[in-house]
């Protein structure tokens, strides 16, 4: 494949949020209609692969891509949340950072027993975000039949903790 439009619109950010940390800025990406519109179709085509009965996009950039597959491909969209933005009856999975814990939440109606998900955010770090996603997935009843990332940091080894799943990414670093 030809180097994606995309991949030339992400910007590079030295020392955030903090020092020594380069940060991976999608926001040109967004603002390229024809970026925009080429990772949602290569999003979309892969996630067509797997045949997920739904998508499920982590707050808050899992939703920009999450939400377009699932239209295009005539799903439901569910998100996951951090803790506290859910309104209805919720779980909860605590997930690890580097210094630290997270909590992200979803709705317990928002899986079927059974149905496939395919998991959408926007990138790949640790893996713990995607992992606790995973999680919540499954206590519902449901079934992680991948995952879908625009930028994977694989010097990070995020893949670790989701190994046993179907993973794509667009960009690596």
């Amino acid at each position: 494949m030809t180097e994606l439009l995309a991949a030339k619109r992400v910007r590079d950010i030295p020392d955030f949020p903090q020092p020594g940390i380069m940060f991976k800025d999608i926001t040109p990406v967004l603002k390229d209609p024809h970026a925009l519109k080429e990772v949602i179709e290569h999003m979309t085509d892969h996630a067509r692969e797997v045949k997920p009965d739904l998508i499920v996009g982590i707050e808050s950039r899992g939703f920009v891509f999450g939400l377009p597959i699932a239209l295009n491909l005539e799903l439901g969209f569910v998100p996951v949340r951090k803790l506290g933005k859910l309104p209805a009856d919720k779980i909860h999975e605590e997930y690890a950072l580097e210094y630290g814990t997270n909590t992200v939440e979803m709705h317990v109606d928002s899986i079927a027993p059974g149905q496939r998900v395919v998991i959408v955010d926007d990138l790949l770090a640790t893996g713990g975000t995607a992992a606790a996603a995973a999680r919540l997935v499954e206590r519902l009843g449901g079934q992680v039949v991948g995952f879908i990332f625009l930028i994977e940091l694989s010097f990070l080894h995020g893949r670790k903790p989701i190994r046993e799943y179907d993973i794509f990414s667009l960009i690596q670093y």
